[in-house]
């Protein structure tokens, strides 16, 4: 689903990158019940489950997928050199494809 953003204002930015289901979707549903009626909550997140959730999520709920895109493949993600990985996880990605959705709440 694509649509012009041009005339759209987005009221919220909700960063999900590097997180897995259901964080992303569990995140949306906290911002949209904090958001008022019609606002726009801007969605980015780097799960290829989003593509089926976040659509899912508005078809059920009743809120409005404005937009959905894919905005970038091969995002580098920003791993800490610090961070503990178990043993037999150097194979965790360091890329993934960014997704951009825009969700507006539905009227009372």
């Amino acid at each position: 689903m694509t649509t012009s953003t041009s005339n759209i204002t987005i009221q919220h930015h909700l960063d999900t990158q590097g997180l897995i289901c259901p964080e992303p979707v569990m995140m949306l549903h906290r911002t949209i019940r904090k958001a008022d009626a019609g606002e726009v909550i801007e969605i980015l997140a780097t799960d290829p489950a989003t593509t089926r959730d976040i659509p899912n999520f508005c078809r059920h709920l009743g809120h409005e997928l404005v937009q959905q895109e894919t905005l970038a493949e091969n995002v580098n993600l920003n791993i800490d050199p610090d961070e503990i990985r178990v043993a037999g996880d150097d194979n965790a990605p360091t890329s993934a494809t960014l997704y951009r959705y825009l969700v507006k709440k539905k009227n009372a």
